[in-house]
């Protein structure tokens, strides 16, 4: 009984431990102050979300990017739906083990937060944003592969 209990007691908490924990934020701007404000670090920024085949088809890309180049920090920025948070988008992080940081961002005043991230951004996704010491690369465009995606990261920082 005792080591059957050391066999279950592990996988009870499994589900825990894999779970993507992501952060809602109602307003762009609380993203980016909490999420974005580190002057040190480079951030690549995707804007995509689970109902976007293009984005969903390149976010291998990104996590790719995530695991083998340490001099950036991937965030992977949500635009599904509020109301599908715990249905769709947690289930989707989960069965497809990402494991960059992912937020939602629930904004939907377009019209002030779009500039902000690139004043001639239509709103389409994908979209990626790259951030260094306050200086902004934008791309509104898909990557195809992981070389191109990497390839106009190390571009863009160095």
């Amino acid at each position: 009984m005792k080591y059957l209990l050391y066999l279950i007691f592990p996988l009870l908490f499994s589900n825990i431990i894999a779970a993507q924990k992501v952060a809602v934020f109602e307003k762009y701007t609380a993203l980016e102050k909490e999420v974005l404000s580190d002057k040190n670090t480079i951030y690549v920024v995707n804007f995509w979300a689970t109902w976007c085949a293009p984005c969903v088809k390149e976010l291998p890309h990104f996590e790719k990017l995530n695991s083998e180049n340490k001099s950036v920090k991937v965030v992977l920025v949500s635009l599904d739906f509020k109301n599908q948070f715990e249905t769709k988008l947690l289930p989707f992080l989960k069965n497809r083990k990402v494991n960059s940081e992912v937020v939602l961002l629930t904004d939907k005043d377009y019209n002030t937060w779009l500039p902000i991230v690139d004043k001639d951004w239509s709103g389409s996704i994908p979209a990626t944003l790259i951030i260094k010491n306050g200086k902004r690369v934008f791309a509104e465009k898909t990557f195809s592969s992981y070389e191109e995606l990497n390839e106009y990261v190390n571009t863009n920082i160095n």
